[in-house]
């Protein structure tokens, strides 16, 4: 049972969480300072430095907390489907529980408007890609280990996830530029966009 102490300490990461994003969406990464976050919350610097490690930390990490859930998920899928249908049902029922994640902290505006600056940040976006990376191979090793393969032996896990990643990437950007922030509007969006991976690999796109 969680403690009062430890139900404090989590208010007051979320409060800097939130504050962080705020003025990262407001003034910029890069004009915003450690300082100011604290200030904002009325705590001092050496708090903030308690629950981050830094600006970039706080930045990423409620991206950090989705991507969490996502790969939560694809451990949880049904063991008897095929690795792509695994991550496609991974990612469209765990909207749920990522949309609470993000709404315990934030708005879904608010993390819209956080993941263009990323995208806008060379640094954050150098360090998101970064993760990025490392999670594709997480989930490829997740896969392999369904399979009864050896990733490092069997390129498909690593091929799978490298097509799944790059149009999760491409949804997370027309999703961050739309006005739709419902719960319908990003599966059906996600769901458009991975019907479109067989067609696109295997089909001509000419017409006839």
């Amino acid at each position: 049972m969680e403690t009062l102490r430890e139900r404090k300490k989590q208010r007051t990461r979320d409060a800097l969480l939130r504050a962080a994003l705020e003025l990262f969406t407001t003034r910029g990464y890069e004009r915003t300072t450690v300082d100011e976050i604290a200030e904002a919350v009325g705590v001092s610097q050496r708090t903030f430095f308690r629950y981050f490690a830094g600006k970039e930390e706080a930045a990423l990490a409620l991206t950090e907390m989705t991507i969490e859930r996502f790969v939560e998920g694809i451990r949880a899928r049904p063991r008897h489907e095929a690795p792509m249908e695994a991550l496609r049902q991974a990612v469209l029922e765990g909207w749920d529980s990522i949309h609470e994640v993000v709404e315990a902290v934030a708005s879904i505006e608010l993390y819209l408007r956080l993941y263009r600056v990323i995208e806008s940040t060379p640094v954050l976006l150098a360090a998101h890609l970064r993760r990025s990376v490392e999670i594709e191979e997480e989930i490829a090793r997740i896969l392999a280990e369904r399979e009864g393969l050896d990733v490092d032996a069997d390129p498909r896990p690593r091929v799978a996830v490298a097509v799944f990643g790059g149009v999760m990437r491409m949804t997370e950007r027309q999703w961050s530029l739309s006005e739709d922030f419902s719960l319908e509007g990003i599966r059906a969006l996600t769901s458009r966009n991975l019907d479109q991976v067989g067609p696109a690999l295997l089909s001509g796109w000419r017409p006839a």
